[in-house]
Protein backbone atom coordinates (compact mmCIF):
# COMPACT_ATOMS: atom_id res chain seq x y z
CA UNK A 1 0.00 0.00 0.00
CA UNK A 2 1.42 3.27 -1.39
CA UNK A 3 -0.94 6.48 0.11
CA UNK A 4 1.77 8.55 -1.01
CA UNK A 5 4.27 8.24 -3.59
CA UNK A 6 6.41 11.28 -3.40
CA UNK A 7 6.98 14.32 -2.66
CA UNK A 8 8.58 18.06 -4.45
CA UNK A 9 9.16 20.36 -1.86
CA UNK A 10 6.15 20.84 0.08
CA UNK A 11 3.71 19.18 -2.23
CA UNK A 12 2.91 15.58 -2.02
CA UNK A 13 2.20 13.25 -5.01
CA UNK A 14 -0.49 10.81 -3.46
CA UNK A 15 -0.92 7.60 -5.69
CA UNK A 16 -5.50 7.62 -5.51
CA UNK A 17 -4.77 11.11 -7.31
CA UNK A 18 -2.45 9.81 -9.66
CA UNK A 19 -4.95 6.56 -10.12
CA UNK A 20 -7.46 8.92 -10.98
CA UNK A 21 -5.63 10.70 -13.81
CA UNK A 22 -4.70 7.43 -14.99
CA UNK A 23 -8.00 6.10 -14.91
CA UNK A 24 -9.36 9.28 -17.14
CA UNK A 25 -6.46 9.37 -19.59
CA UNK A 26 -7.07 5.19 -20.33
CA UNK A 27 -11.04 5.93 -20.65
CA UNK A 28 -10.20 8.58 -22.84
CA UNK A 29 -8.18 6.27 -24.96
CA UNK A 30 -10.51 3.89 -25.51
CA UNK A 31 -13.46 6.12 -26.48
CA UNK A 32 -11.37 7.02 -28.76
CA UNK A 33 -10.74 3.84 -30.34
CA UNK A 34 -14.46 2.81 -29.73
CA UNK A 35 -15.71 6.62 -31.47
CA UNK A 36 -13.42 5.50 -34.34
CA UNK A 37 -15.63 1.98 -35.01
CA UNK A 38 -18.64 4.02 -34.25
CA UNK A 39 -18.12 6.76 -37.23
CA UNK A 40 -18.19 9.33 -34.13
CA UNK A 41 -15.30 12.06 -34.44
CA UNK A 42 -12.90 11.19 -32.87
CA UNK A 43 -11.27 14.55 -31.38
CA UNK A 44 -14.83 14.70 -30.01
CA UNK A 45 -13.35 13.09 -27.02
CA UNK A 46 -11.62 15.73 -25.69
CA UNK A 47 -14.47 17.86 -24.62
CA UNK A 48 -16.29 15.34 -23.19
CA UNK A 49 -13.16 14.00 -20.85
CA UNK A 50 -13.33 17.83 -19.69
CA UNK A 51 -17.00 17.03 -19.29
CA UNK A 52 -16.42 13.86 -17.20
CA UNK A 53 -14.19 14.89 -15.34
CA UNK A 54 -15.90 17.65 -14.16
CA UNK A 55 -18.98 15.90 -13.98
CA UNK A 56 -17.62 13.15 -12.47
CA UNK A 57 -15.29 15.14 -9.43
CA UNK A 58 -18.99 17.07 -8.51
CA UNK A 59 -21.23 14.26 -8.43
CA UNK A 60 -19.10 12.05 -6.67
CA UNK A 61 -18.24 15.31 -3.65
CA UNK A 62 -21.96 15.61 -3.50
CA UNK A 63 -22.83 11.91 -3.31
CA UNK A 64 -20.73 11.33 -0.89
CA UNK A 65 -21.62 15.12 0.98
CA UNK A 66 -25.16 13.53 0.72
CA UNK A 67 -24.09 10.17 3.18
CA UNK A 68 -22.24 12.69 5.28
CA UNK A 69 -23.56 15.66 5.56
CA UNK A 70 -22.15 15.91 9.23
CA UNK A 71 -18.77 16.70 7.31
CA UNK A 72 -20.54 19.92 5.98
CA UNK A 73 -18.69 22.39 4.33
CA UNK A 74 -15.47 20.76 5.93
CA UNK A 75 -14.62 18.06 3.30
CA UNK A 76 -16.03 20.52 0.27
CA UNK A 77 -12.77 20.90 -0.79
CA UNK A 78 -10.14 18.16 0.23
CA UNK A 79 -9.05 15.11 -1.67
CA UNK A 80 -10.94 12.88 -0.28
CA UNK A 81 -14.78 11.57 0.03
CA UNK A 82 -15.70 11.07 -3.70
CA UNK A 83 -18.49 8.33 -4.08
CA UNK A 84 -18.41 5.67 -7.05
CA UNK A 85 -21.97 5.75 -8.12
CA UNK A 86 -22.12 9.66 -7.73
CA UNK A 87 -19.01 10.14 -9.71
CA UNK A 88 -20.60 8.14 -12.41
CA UNK A 89 -23.97 9.83 -12.80
CA UNK A 90 -21.76 13.34 -12.40
CA UNK A 91 -19.83 12.04 -15.56
CA UNK A 92 -22.41 10.91 -17.67
CA UNK A 93 -24.91 14.39 -16.99
CA UNK A 94 -21.74 15.77 -17.88
CA UNK A 95 -21.40 14.25 -21.32
CA UNK A 96 -25.01 14.22 -21.71
CA UNK A 97 -24.92 17.64 -22.28
CA UNK A 98 -21.85 18.40 -23.86
CA UNK A 99 -22.55 15.82 -26.49
CA UNK A 100 -26.44 17.55 -27.09
CA UNK A 101 -25.06 20.66 -27.36
CA UNK A 102 -22.66 19.50 -29.82
CA UNK A 103 -25.56 17.79 -31.86
CA UNK A 104 -23.05 14.38 -31.83
CA UNK A 105 -24.95 11.22 -32.10
CA UNK A 106 -26.00 10.56 -28.23
CA UNK A 107 -26.68 7.12 -28.40
CA UNK A 108 -23.30 5.94 -30.37
CA UNK A 109 -21.09 8.12 -27.99
CA UNK A 110 -22.73 6.70 -24.69
CA UNK A 111 -21.73 3.20 -26.14
CA UNK A 112 -18.40 4.04 -26.80
CA UNK A 113 -18.28 5.33 -22.96
CA UNK A 114 -19.90 2.25 -21.44
CA UNK A 115 -16.62 0.13 -22.33
CA UNK A 116 -14.82 3.16 -21.78
CA UNK A 117 -15.87 3.63 -18.38
CA UNK A 118 -15.12 -0.18 -17.40
CA UNK A 119 -11.70 0.31 -18.11
CA UNK A 120 -11.54 3.34 -16.15
CA UNK A 121 -13.42 2.20 -12.90
CA UNK A 122 -10.75 -0.83 -13.44
CA UNK A 123 -7.77 1.47 -12.74
CA UNK A 124 -9.54 3.93 -10.51
CA UNK A 125 -9.81 1.18 -8.24
CA UNK A 126 -6.12 0.72 -7.75
CA UNK A 127 -5.94 3.89 -6.46
CA UNK A 128 -8.30 2.99 -3.97
CA UNK A 129 -6.39 -0.50 -2.77
CA UNK A 130 -3.17 2.18 -3.08
CA UNK A 131 -4.52 4.41 -0.30
CA UNK A 132 -6.10 1.60 1.21
CA UNK A 133 -10.22 2.75 1.55
CA UNK A 134 -12.97 0.83 0.62
CA UNK A 135 -11.77 -2.53 1.43
CA UNK A 136 -14.42 -5.38 3.19
CA UNK A 137 -14.86 -7.30 6.47
CA UNK A 138 -12.26 -9.25 8.04
CA UNK A 139 -11.77 -12.48 6.58
CA UNK A 140 -9.89 -15.47 7.30
CA UNK A 141 -8.93 -16.07 3.02
CA UNK A 142 -4.86 -16.43 2.37
CA UNK A 143 -5.60 -13.05 0.51
CA UNK A 144 -6.40 -11.37 2.95
CA UNK A 145 -4.87 -7.72 3.08
CA UNK A 146 -4.13 -5.72 6.14
CA UNK A 147 -4.45 -1.43 5.70
CA UNK A 148 -2.48 -0.13 8.62
CA UNK A 149 -2.31 3.38 6.97
CA UNK A 150 -5.71 2.91 5.23
CA UNK A 151 -8.90 5.13 5.72
CA UNK A 152 -9.05 3.97 8.30
CA UNK A 153 -6.63 2.00 9.31
CA UNK A 154 -6.92 -1.80 9.96
CA UNK A 155 -4.33 -4.43 10.99
CA UNK A 156 -7.05 -6.95 10.99
CA UNK A 157 -7.19 -9.36 7.57
CA UNK A 158 -9.87 -7.86 5.35
CA UNK A 159 -11.34 -8.35 1.86
CA UNK A 160 -9.86 -6.65 -0.79
CA UNK A 161 -12.41 -5.93 -2.74
CA UNK A 162 -10.37 -2.60 -4.40
CA UNK A 163 -9.04 -5.91 -6.33
CA UNK A 164 -12.02 -7.70 -6.68
CA UNK A 165 -14.02 -4.72 -8.43
CA UNK A 166 -11.06 -3.90 -11.00
CA UNK A 167 -10.65 -7.45 -12.11
CA UNK A 168 -14.73 -7.97 -11.80
CA UNK A 169 -14.72 -4.06 -14.40
CA UNK A 170 -11.96 -5.86 -16.77
CA UNK A 171 -14.14 -8.98 -17.37
CA UNK A 172 -16.77 -6.29 -17.79
CA UNK A 173 -14.78 -4.30 -20.46
CA UNK A 174 -14.13 -8.02 -22.24
CA UNK A 175 -17.46 -8.80 -22.18
CA UNK A 176 -18.87 -5.72 -23.51
CA UNK A 177 -16.34 -5.93 -26.28
CA UNK A 178 -16.27 -9.19 -27.77
CA UNK A 179 -19.41 -10.95 -26.83
CA UNK A 180 -22.08 -7.74 -26.38
CA UNK A 181 -21.36 -5.37 -28.34
CA UNK A 182 -21.09 -7.51 -31.69
CA UNK A 183 -24.63 -8.90 -31.01
CA UNK A 184 -26.25 -5.64 -31.32
CA UNK A 185 -27.02 -3.75 -34.37
CA UNK A 186 -29.02 -0.89 -33.07
CA UNK A 187 -27.21 2.32 -31.07
CA UNK A 188 -27.87 2.67 -27.40
CA UNK A 189 -28.16 -0.68 -25.77
CA UNK A 190 -24.61 -1.10 -24.59
CA UNK A 191 -24.75 1.79 -22.23
CA UNK A 192 -27.47 -0.06 -20.30
CA UNK A 193 -25.92 -3.46 -20.48
CA UNK A 194 -23.03 -2.04 -18.95
CA UNK A 195 -25.83 -0.49 -15.95
CA UNK A 196 -27.14 -4.09 -15.78
CA UNK A 197 -23.68 -5.74 -15.28
CA UNK A 198 -21.96 -2.90 -13.08
CA UNK A 199 -25.48 -3.32 -11.25
CA UNK A 200 -24.51 -6.78 -10.72
CA UNK A 201 -21.04 -6.24 -9.81
CA UNK A 202 -21.86 -3.70 -7.31
CA UNK A 203 -24.65 -5.51 -5.27
CA UNK A 204 -22.61 -8.84 -5.03
CA UNK A 205 -19.58 -6.96 -3.59
CA UNK A 206 -21.27 -4.95 -1.16
CA UNK A 207 -21.96 -8.32 0.85
CA UNK A 208 -18.29 -8.45 1.68
CA UNK A 209 -18.00 -4.05 1.78
CA UNK A 210 -18.14 -2.60 5.22
CA UNK A 211 -21.12 -0.15 4.08
CA UNK A 212 -24.05 0.09 6.74
CA UNK A 213 -27.39 -1.24 5.46
CA UNK A 214 -30.13 0.88 5.42
CA UNK A 215 -33.56 -0.88 4.02
CA UNK A 216 -34.26 -4.50 4.43
CA UNK A 217 -30.68 -5.34 5.00
CA UNK A 218 -29.13 -3.93 2.01
CA UNK A 219 -26.56 -0.92 1.28
CA UNK A 220 -27.66 2.30 -0.02
CA UNK A 221 -25.30 1.18 -2.71
CA UNK A 222 -27.27 -1.81 -3.26
CA UNK A 223 -30.07 0.24 -4.05
CA UNK A 224 -28.78 1.75 -6.28
CA UNK A 225 -27.18 -0.91 -8.12
CA UNK A 226 -31.28 -2.39 -7.76
CA UNK A 227 -32.11 0.53 -9.71
CA UNK A 228 -29.19 0.22 -12.18
CA UNK A 229 -30.21 -3.22 -13.26
CA UNK A 230 -33.81 -2.88 -13.58
CA UNK A 231 -33.26 0.81 -15.38
CA UNK A 232 -30.47 -0.96 -17.37
CA UNK A 233 -32.55 -4.25 -18.30
CA UNK A 234 -35.41 -1.98 -19.62
CA UNK A 235 -33.05 0.29 -21.15
CA UNK A 236 -31.01 -2.48 -23.13
CA UNK A 237 -34.53 -3.63 -24.51
CA UNK A 238 -35.73 -0.79 -26.10
CA UNK A 239 -32.84 0.25 -27.69
CA UNK A 240 -31.87 -2.95 -29.09
CA UNK A 241 -35.21 -3.32 -30.66
CA UNK A 242 -36.11 1.00 -31.97
CA UNK A 243 -32.47 2.21 -31.36
CA UNK A 244 -30.77 3.85 -34.46
CA UNK A 245 -28.93 1.02 -37.00
CA UNK A 246 -25.06 1.53 -36.37
CA UNK A 247 -22.63 3.10 -37.87
CA UNK A 248 -19.26 1.17 -37.91
CA UNK A 249 -16.12 2.17 -39.28
CA UNK A 250 -13.61 -1.08 -40.11
CA UNK A 251 -11.02 0.61 -41.97
CA UNK A 252 -12.15 4.30 -41.72
CA UNK A 253 -14.61 4.43 -44.37
CA UNK A 254 -18.16 4.51 -42.76
CA UNK A 255 -20.25 1.65 -43.26
CA UNK A 256 -24.24 1.07 -41.87
CA UNK A 257 -24.48 -2.60 -40.46
CA UNK A 258 -28.16 -2.68 -41.63
CA UNK A 259 -29.60 -4.33 -44.83
CA UNK A 260 -30.96 -1.60 -46.31
CA UNK A 261 -28.19 0.59 -45.80
CA UNK A 262 -26.29 -2.18 -47.83
CA UNK A 263 -28.62 -2.34 -50.27
CA UNK A 264 -28.45 1.32 -50.63
CA UNK A 265 -24.90 1.43 -51.15
CA UNK A 266 -25.26 -1.44 -54.04
CA UNK A 267 -27.19 1.18 -55.96
CA UNK A 268 -25.52 3.73 -55.57
CA UNK A 269 -22.73 1.88 -56.90
CA UNK A 270 -25.00 0.15 -59.68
Amino acid sequence: MYPELFHIGGFTINSFGVMIALAFISAGFVAHWQFKKRGVKPDFIYPLLIAAIVGGLLGAKIHYLIIHPEQWPENLWSGGGLVWFGGLFGAIFGVVVVTLLSEQRLAAVMDAGAIAVSVGYAVGRIGCFLRGDDYGVPTDLPWGMTFPKGLPPTTVPVHPTQLYESAASLVIFALLVWVISPRFIREGPLIFAYAVLAGIERFLVEFIRTNEPVALGLTQQQWIAIGMVVVGAVGTWHFAKHGRLRTQTATGGAQMSSPAAARASGRKKG
